[in-house]
């Protein structure tokens, strides 16, 4: 096997007293899609975002392509504001709020980066974007501003924004968590065309069904280590009580969720 393109090992990190990574350790190879799943607060989105240090960890290392960090403070390998503009620059990153610049419309929202950052020229750079626009859908949105999307196509813009810089691994962070349900759809598809393109992935999620679909690995995160980790198969057989119980209140809350939902809609008719 060749050596993976992401590798992470015993990272940590704490906010005060609160130790919310405990030594996690992980090999991502090109084109893996991984899903992070696990309860509120158990480390998955700290640790999503201490792959691009936007949560700079306070001990492990990293390798990814030819950077090398230890994440130490006294170490003479932690990272250099050269080397993580360098790391963002190839690790795209969506959000659950889809932070959109509102003063700019969705073709300026995709090419700023590509321009600013890569020094990209701006005709390919629109060009770049507009065949990404395409792709999800909204070329024809490509003069609107955020305000007049819905929250789903924001959502697809802001994919698309991170796409623009042609990165070679993509980190989500439940980013259909704030979608009303039945604009989650073309979020998803979108992101499992992603996967079926070969795209590298990381993403944290709720959607059971979708990281069952689309994954090649699932970890289950709990109080700050990977608790289960394997083949989309441990969603359907998970070996931990843990897991169990996380995926029940999950299909509960689900079903829960869908109940209210057709009994709102039939109160309104």
């Amino acid at each position: 096997m060749s050596a993976p393109l992401l590798h992470l090992r015993d990272i940590r990190k704490s906010f005060g007293d609160n130790e919310v990574l405990k030594g996690v350790s992980l090999d991502v190879q090109a084109g893996e899609v991984v899903s992070i799943i696990g309860a509120s607060g158990s480390g998955k989105s700290t640790f999503l975002r201490s792959i691009n240090a936007l949560e700079m960890p306070q001990a492990g290392f990293m390798d990814f392509e030819d950077l090398s960090f230890d994440f130490r403070a006294d170490s003479r390998f932690f990272p250099t504001p050269a080397q993580l503009q360098s790391l963002r620059a190839r690790v795209g990153m969506v959000f659950q709020s889809y932070n959109l610049w509102p003063h700019m419309t969705v073709l300026e929202n995709v090419t700023h980066a590509p321009t600013k950052l890569l020094k990209l020229p701006r005709g390919q750079a629109i060009q770049d974007a507009e065949a990404l626009l395409s792709r999800i859908g909204l070329y024809e949105k490509r003069h609107s501003y955020p305000a007049r999307l819905s929250g789903g196509q924001q959502q697809r813009v802001a994919i698309a924004r991170a796409l623009a810089m042609k990165p070679r691994l993509m980190l989500f962070d439940e980013v259909t968590s704030a979608l009303d349900p039945e604009l989650v759809h073309d979020v998803l598809v979108l992101m499992a065309s992603l996967a079926s393109d070969g795209m590298t992935m990381l993403l944290v999620t709720h959607e059971i069904a979708f990281a069952r679909d689309v994954s090649s690995r699932v970890l289950f995160f709990d109080k700050g280590v990977i608790a289960e980790t394997g083949s989309p198969d441990i969603l359907r057989n998970p070996e931990s009580e843990r897991l169990q119980q996380f995926l029940h209140r999950i299909l509960h809350d689900k079903v829960g969720h869908a109940i209210s939902n057709d009994s709102g809609r039939g109160t309104q008719a």
